[in-house]
C-alpha cells in the first residue's frame, strides 16, 4: 500500500474524535445510568412471565412429578374445551362489563357536580377519591363483613331501622348467598368510580370554553349542551377510563376470593387460575390460562394506548 492510499484509508476512518463516535458515547452515558432499572424490570416482568410460557406448553402436576412431558398446545386446547374455564369466562366478561359500565356512569355523574364550583369542593373530591385508595382485601373484607353481614351488617341494620319506623318485621337477607355476583359488582364499583370520576373531570375541565359560550349564546339548554358539546367531547376519556378500568377488572382477584372465595358461580379467570395452580397443583394448565389473560390484557392495553395517545395528540394541536 502506497503512503497515498495510507493516508485516504486514515483520513476517511472514523477517529474516536469524529462527532459521530462522540454522539454515541454521549447517548450511552446518558443511558447508562437506567441499565440497573432496565435490567430489574426484565427480570421481574419478562423471566417469570416466559417461564410461565414455558410451562404452558408442559403436562405438569406436582401430584404426578415422574409425567411431566411436553405437551405442545394441549394444555390451551384444555383451556378452551374445559366447561368450568369457559364459564370462569363469561363471568370474568360479565363482571367487566356491569363495573365498567356502572362505574362510569356514576363516575360521569360526579365529575358534573364536582365540576361546579361550591363551597368545601375540595375536601367533597378527597372523600370521593378515599375509596379508590383503599387496599383491594381491606375493601372487600369492609364490604363482607361491614356491610354484607346479615347478623351486624350495616345494611340489614338499616332495613331494621326503617322497618321499626312503619313498626313492621324487616327482612334481614344474607346478601352474599343470595346475590353472589351483585355482592361483588357493587365492592368492584365502590373502589373503582372514584377512577371514572377522576378521568372524566380532567376531560370537563379540559374542555374548549368558547364553545361553551358558543352554545348559550345560541339559546342552548343545559341538555343540550351536555348532550351535543359535552359527551362527545368526553367521548375519548370515556374510552380511555372504560379500557384501564377493563385491564385492572379483568384481573381482579382480591374481591372475589374474599367476598365469595369463588362460590355461588362468582369464579371468575383469575380465581380459576388459582384454584387451577394451588389446589389442582396442575401447573401446565394454569400457565396456560394466565397466558390467555395475559394475552387479552395486552389487546386492551394497546387500545388503551391509542386513546391516550390520540389526547396527547389533541392537546398539542390546540
Amino acid at each position: 500500500m502506497s503512503a497515498v492510499d495510507v493516508r485516504a484509508a486514515s483520513a476517511t476512518a472514523p477517529t474516536t474524535n469524529s462527532p459521530r463516535v462522540g454522539g454515541q458515547r454521549q447517548r450511552w452515558v446518558r443511558r447508562a445510568p437506567l441499565l440497573p432499572a432496565l435490567i430489574f424490570t426484565i427480570a421481574v416482568t419478562q423471566l417469570p412471565f416466559v417461564a410461565t410460557l414455558v410451562i404452558s406448553f408442559l403436562n405438569w402436576n406436582s401430584l404426578y412429578p415422574d409425567e411431566r412431558r411436553f405437551t405442545g398446545f394441549d394444555n390451551y386446547v384444555a383451556v378452551a374445551s374445559d366447561r368450568v374455564l369457559r364459564g370462569s369466562v363469561v363471568t370474568t366478561v360479565l363482571l367487566t362489563v356491569l363495573v365498567v359500565i356502572i362505574s362510569l356512569l356514576i363516575g360521569l355523574g360526579l365529575a358534573l357536580l364536582l365540576d361546579r364550583s361550591f363551597p368545601g369542593r375540595g375536601v367533597v373530591r378527597t372523600l370521593m377519591i378515599a375509596p379508590f385508595l383503599v387496599v383491594p382485601v381491606a375493601a372487600a373484607l369492609l364490604w363482607k363483613h361491614a356491610l354484607y353481614n346479615p347478623e351486624y351488617g350495616l345494611f340489614n341494620g338499616l332495613l331494621a331501622t326503617v322497618a321499626n319506623w312503619f313498626g313492621v318485621s324487616a327482612p334481614q337477607p344474607d346478601w352474599i348467598s343470595n346475590f353472589p355476583l351483585p355482592a361483588v359488582v357493587a365492592s368492584l364499583v365502590w373502589q373503582w368510580t372514584p377512577f371514572m370520576m377522576l378521568i372524566l373531570l380532567a376531560g370537563l375541565q379540559s374542555r374548549p370554553l368558547d364553545a361553551l359560550e358558543a352554545a348559550r349564546v345560541d339559546g342552548a339548554g343545559a341538555w343540550q349542551i351536555f348532550r351535543y358539546v359535552t359527551l362527545p367531547y368526553l367521548r375519548r376519556y370515556l374510552e380511555l377510563g372504560a379500557l384501564l378500568g377493563s385491564i385492572y377488572i379483568v384481573q381482579n382477584f382480591d374481591a372475589v376470593f374474599t367476598i365469595t372465595s369463588g362460590g355461588l358461580g362468582t369464579a371468575n379467570l383469575p380465581y380459576t387460575i388459582y384454584t387451577t395452580f394451588y389446589q389442582a397443583h396442575d401447573y401446565g394448565r394454569a400457565s396456560a390460562a394466565g397466558v390467555v389473560v395475559v394475552i387479552g390484557s395486552i389487546i386492551i392495553a394497546t387500545f388503551a394506548l391509542r386513546v391516550v395517545l390520540s389526547l396527547f395528540r389533541e392537546e398539542t394541536t390546540r
